[in-house]
């Protein structure tokens, strides 16, 4: 029984299952107004590996917290319009899915502290994110490399706080010298699936352009004249092996060396018509 005026937390629906981010996980995780007034849900600490079923939140949440999971890469999400911020902090992400935009287009704060980004190309996919403001990335690999800041600052445009430092005027003047002025330079994300999608489109690319090639030799037929003599050929043959290698010759237009064309006279050209129209008879 409760003492006059002991409050207790609310009863949990049930405990939450560890391994999958399920619907029912979902359901049973804590809900509430974080302090910077914005409705969030509890999904740290869950061994999550991989983000799914988040269309089950019905896009009813500013903040999503999914730190202290297993989660390698940043992807799956469904439309999450409403999305504002993301905790994915102590986790194992090494790989931003690119699109995010479509999915959550409103996202102004990412905290990615302690994971395991490591190249600059790894970054690229956040600078389509329309509203990224505040972003962490601290304890990860890719801070290491030389002109990292600059180099997200030139990224991210609207980015105002990187790694709990406010962007100054200066680094966003740097940034776009060093890295603003050709961006397709920067190095691109390596996707696998995507890599194969291109190297399929490059095969198919190819394919038009090797037949266009091949097209003059494949329709070159035998000329009018060989035609006569290789008919006449065969139907003076005298063995069924002869015949099959005269009809090879007819269909692709190489003479035997026996036959020739234009070199004989009047009366061997007599001759060849004579016997292609005995055997076109017979």
């Amino acid at each position: 029984m409760a003492l006059m005026g002991e409050t207790r937390p609310p009863l949990a629906l049930g405990p939450k299952l560890i391994g999958r981010l399920t619907p029912e996980l979902i359901l049973r995780s804590p809900q509430y107004m974080n302090c910077v007034q914005l409705y969030e849900i509890d999904l740290r600490a869950s061994r999550v590996a991989a983000i799914e079923n988040l269309g089950a939140t019905e896009n009813q949440f500013d903040s999503i917290d999914l730190s202290d999971n297993s989660i390698v890469r940043l992807e799956g999400f469904p439309k999450l319009p409403r999305l504002q911020c993301l905790h994915l902090n102590n986790n194992r992400i090494n790989r931003i899915a690119r699109n995010l935009e479509e999915a959550i287009p409103r996202l102004e704060w990412l905290i990615l502290t302690n994971n395991r980004l490591t190249n600059l190309a790894d970054l690229e996919p956040l600078s389509t994110l329309p509203r990224l403001k505040y972003l962490s990335l601290l304890d990860n690999p890719v801070t290491k490399q030389p002109k990292y800041r600059l180099f997200v600052i030139a990224r991210c445009k609207r980015l105002k706080v990187l790694d709990f430092r406010k962007v100054k005027q200066q680094e966003r003047e740097e940034a776009e010298r060093l890295f603003g002025a050709a961006p397709e330079q920067a190095a691109q994300t390596f996707e696998p699936e995507e890599e194969l999608k291109q190297a399929e489109a490059a095969v198919a690319a190819a394919r038009p352009a090797a037949a266009a090639v091949a097209e003059p030799s494949a329709r070159k037929g035998p000329t009018s004249e060989q035609i006569t003599a290789i008919k006449a050929a065969i139907a003076a043959a005298s063995t069924l092996e002869e015949v099959r290698r005269l009809e090879d010759a007819l269909r692709t237009g190489h003479l035997p060396s026996e036959i020739t064309i234009g070199g004989g006279g009047e009366g061997d050209g007599a001759a060849a018509a004579n016997g292609a129209s005995a055997m076109e008879e017979g």
